[in-house]
């Protein structure tokens, strides 16, 4: 029969690591974890959608400068019903598709020539550096010369627009592949080819996926952009369009909806990242996302 001393700390023991277990979440209390995180991301929206209701009603500005919510919501859904909103929608999402597709291949194939040849990054990197500094209004009056105001021009200034940060995401990923991975790959002895399929393109895929997702904002913000400077439809002409009729409520549904549809792409991005990348460790993931 133990002693009172020893039983005293064995329970002292037993319950000292009881403590220290760690607690294993069930899956409602994560959930409700998801979901408190996520509501979190409302509160000032819905606070903004307040103020606006409050000012509209007690008439702080005028309603052709400030109409109400209940009214641009009658006119998205007068655009929904007629098929304009879905028509306008589906050809800045063309061209978005068609301009970041050319784009982000142009800046693979940039990104992982530069990476892999000094030389030929000391010849190009200058020159892409400054050209990557011209926002996209500096740009248009240059391309309207060569390419008129059809649909060359806007796929043209949407490929540039997201090319930028898929390629200098490509150069930093090969470059920043560690140096033992090479070594190791190298005491194998793993030739060239299989050292950039086996080694220097897997380690590099996180940084490309952080350009993809910055291409992809770039190449729909500078969609917006020429749309509302040279375009007869698309999300960005319904804005300039309602400029134009004084119709404000049409011009806050299409905001509203650039917006939305924005938020998507960089949340279906993410996601997508974090399923292809869960060989990544937590931490480096974390650190991947903007």
């Amino acid at each position: 029969m133990p002693q009172p001393e020893v039983s005293y700390q064995l329970r002292a023991t037993e319950a000292s690591a009881a403590s220290e277990k760690p607690e294993v979440s069930s899956p409602l209390s994560r959930l409700a974890g998801s979901l408190g995180s996520a509501s979190v991301g409302w509160v000032v929206p819905a606070a903004l959608l307040l103020l606006w209701k409050v000012a509209s009603d007690r008439g702080w500005a005028p309603p052709q400068f400030l109409p109400p919510p209940s009214t641009v919501i009658r006119t998205f859904g007068e655009q929904y019903d007629s098929g304009e909103l879905l028509t306008n929608f589906l050809v800045s999402l063309g061209r978005v598709a068609g301009g970041f597709s050319l784009g982000a291949l142009l800046g693979v194939v940039l990104g992982v020539a530069m990476g892999l040849s000094r030389t030929l990054e000391d010849y190009l990197s200058p020159l892409f550096r400054a050209a990557s500094q011209v926002p996209v209004l500096g740009w248009l009056p240059l391309a309207m010369m060569f390419l008129g105001i059809g649909e060359s021009l806007k796929l043209v200034i949407i490929a540039h627009a997201s090319l930028v940060p898929v390629a200098m995401n490509t150069l930093k990923g090969i470059r920043s592949v560690p140096r033992q991975y090479i070594e190791v790959a190298r005491a194998f002895g793993y030739s060239h080819a299989q050292l950039l399929r086996k080694v220097i393109f897997p380690a590099s895929v996180p940084s490309m996926f952080v350009g993809i997702r910055y291409g992809v904002t770039q190449a729909w913000l500078s969609l917006v952009t020429v749309e509302l400077l040279a375009s007869s439809e698309g999300l960005g002409f319904m804005i300039v369009w309602g400029r134009q009729l004084l119709q404000l409520d049409l011009v806050l549904a299409a905001i509203i909806v650039i917006g939305a549809v924005g938020l998507l792409f960089d949340k279906g991005l993410s996601l997508l990242e974090a399923r292809l990348l869960r060989w990544r460790p937590a931490s480096s993931l974390a650190g991947g996302r903007s």
